[in-house]
């Protein structure tokens, strides 16, 4: 059997459009000898197949005010400036590639999980850190300024000059009305119910299982154009906040819920394809009969770029956790480094957040114990990883790749069935030759594997034996968590997976006693290790739930661990914490 598994009422409140002030060249903090400017940039660059649409398109939406949507370079969002990618209004996590006939604007990891924090007037880059950038806002403009396109004829022939240059032929014009109708009525209807009457996320935060489920199962399973399903596109309404990658590779779990296992580089496919489908990349099966171990096409429609993706996470392994800028009181830190390791009792910090090797997956290198447990912390995530998907479109009976005689449902499917089907079956179709008979995978998978799928956990890729197609566990009430290693800790505030405790400081705090409400930005405090209590440079304020509400979605209450520490040693935690 392949073991494979996939990777409100905290109000916030916009005062004004996010207003990230622009500032002289930030201080690249070290990341590793490995983490070279060349790895650097192809990491901020690199094309991993997101496709949002042309980029004369883009640059040809307004604003409602008359402005290009790429007149600042999407800085307005909280996106980082980058003048080395050859399109000066194409920020930093942004790719430009070549799809259909036009040259088109995507996203890489790197938008996400890239972020400058600010000490005073100097930045600070940390790459693989969570991004401050307002998604949110970022999606429901150009949703208003896609659909301002189609108002009238005379918005309409604006929009095609400034794509053209006011030199299209009607042959071209129409084939750009039939192109960009297709494209906005998707993106419309995947808006319009995925963000109806949601809270704003603001900056650093996105609930991006729902949006992968939405992507997938609610625009890619029709049977006939545009194949919306609307009724599996669900509430996207439990943001979460952007996890940090530097070690991510390592990992033997990953995901918030620990839902997707890790630690090689095939799941590291699993999880990096997964991501892709959720950030714009065209994504349809087609049915094709094949009696063999896939009867769908995963490819054929499928935008995903393999070769970056692969690179993508040779990249993440070059990345090593971000060096503490500032002095520290080196007496404390080895005061705190014995509370941290002292493991006297199981809620010690390094009984879940220390280096311990975990689960087989290569005979080359080791992972690291990745816990997953609840720890009282909200469990709305949980919900999402429940849902049934009401309608399975195309994909009603396909095949579960490497289950014998399994089949999904024609409703009522669980999400993550929905969401691993295309992802194994593309990454099979995608990386064994065709000459290979795939019937025989299903006898005996290991000897047909090419020599990169080769020493694979049996976990992963193992003889099929039975019929259950291996999902995630997930618990009837409460909702597990990932505890990771905390090797650079300091950059990713702020605290639990819905980043709803601002500081570390707060993090040893007892839930009670948490501050129910602070601004979110990227002015940095060092001595309490995490978001400053005053925010320059923008203009949000994250209102939170408490253990009265710890099914909102955006409760601070849990992990109490540390939470009664003398105050002393609470410091000297905080002050080891700098330099894990």
């Amino acid at each position: 059997m392949l073991r494979i598994l996939l990777r409100a009422s905290v109000v916030i409140i916009a005062l004004s459009p996010l207003n990230i002030i622009a500032n002289a060249e930030p201080v690249s903090v070290g990341q590793g000898h490995s983490w070279t400017g060349n790895s650097k940039h192809q990491f901020y660059v690199g094309d991993q197949g997101s496709r949002i649409m042309p980029l004369k398109w883009m640059r040809a939406l307004q604003m409602p005010g008359g402005e290009s949507f790429l007149h600042d370079g999407l800085e307005r969002y909280g996106y980082l400036p980058y003048a080395n990618n050859g399109n000066s209004d194409v920020p930093l996590g942004f790719s430009v590639a070549t799809y259909k006939g036009w040259e088109s604007i995507g996203m890489t990891c790197s938008a996400c999980h890239t972020r400058e924090l600010y000490v005073k007037d100097q930045a600070y880059r940390i790459d693989g850190g969570p991004s401050f950038a307002d998604i949110f806002s970022f999606f429901t403009d150009l949703n208003t300024a896609s659909a301002a396109v189609l108002e009238s004829d005379a918005a309409f022939k604006g929009f095609a000059d400034r794509v053209y240059g006011g030199d299209a032929n009607q042959t071209e014009l129409t084939e750009l009305r039939t192109a960009f109708e297709f494209w906005q009525i998707r993106y419309k209807t995947l808006m319009d119910i995925s963000l109806k009457d949601v809270t704003p996320w603001g900056p650093g935060r996105l609930d991006a299982v729902t949006m992968i489920f939405n992507r997938i199962t609610g625009l890619n399973l029709g049977e006939t154009s545009p194949y919306i399903i609307k009724e599996n596109i669900a509430v996207a309404d439990v943001p979460t906040r952007y996890p940090f990658l530097w070690n991510a590779a390592k990992q033997d779990m990953t995901q918030w819920p620990g839902f997707l296992q890790n630690g090689n580089d095939v799941l590291g496919l699993v999880r990096n394809l997964g991501e892709v489908y959720g950030v714009f990349a065209d994504m349809r099966p087609i049915k094709n009969g094949d009696t063999g171990l896939l009867d769908r096409d995963y490819i054929t429609n499928n935008s995903a770029n393999f070769k970056g993706l692969w690179e993508l996470e040779k990249l993440i392994k070059e990345m090593e956790p971000p060096e503490w800028q500032w002095e520290v009181n080196e007496p404390l830190v080895k005061r705190g480094e014995e509370i941290f390791n002292r493991n006297s009792n199981p809620d010690d910090c390094s009984t879940c957040h220390g280096i311990e090797r975990g689960k087989f997956r290569s005979l080359l290198h080791h992972t690291w114990k990745t816990t997953v447990e609840d720890v009282g912390t909200d469990d709305r995530e949980c919900d999402i990883l429940r849902r049934p998907v009401p309608k399975t479109g195309v994909m009603a009976g396909a095949k579960l790749a490497f289950v014998t005689g399994g089949h999904l449902k024609a409703e009522n499917e669980n999400a993550i069935k929905i969401l691993a089907t295309p992802i194994i079956g593309a990454i099979i179709q995608n990386e064994l030759p065709e000459s290979k008979a795939l019937a025989r995978l299903e006898k005996d998978i290991l000897d047909l594997l090419p020599g990169k799928f080769r020493h694979l956990e049996t976990a992963f890729f193992d003889k099929v034996t039975d019929h259950e197609f291996p999902l995630a566990r997930v618990p009837e009430t409460g909702c597990v968590y990932e505890a990771r290693v905390l090797q650079g800790i300091w950059a990713a505030a702020p605290y639990l997976h819905n980043g709803t405790v601002p500081t570390l400081e707060q993090l040893l705090t007892p839930s009670e006693d948490r501050i129910a409400e602070f601004p979110v930005g990227p002015d940095y405090d060092i001595d309490a290790v995490g978001l400053a209590a005053t925010q320059t440079r923008t203009n949000y304020i994250l209102k939170t739930t408490g253990c009265d509400d710890i099914h909102s979605g955006n409760s601070r209450c849990g992990h109490e661990y540390g939470t009664d520490l003398p105050e002393d040693d609470k410091k000297a935690l905080i002050e080891y914490l700098k330099t894990y």
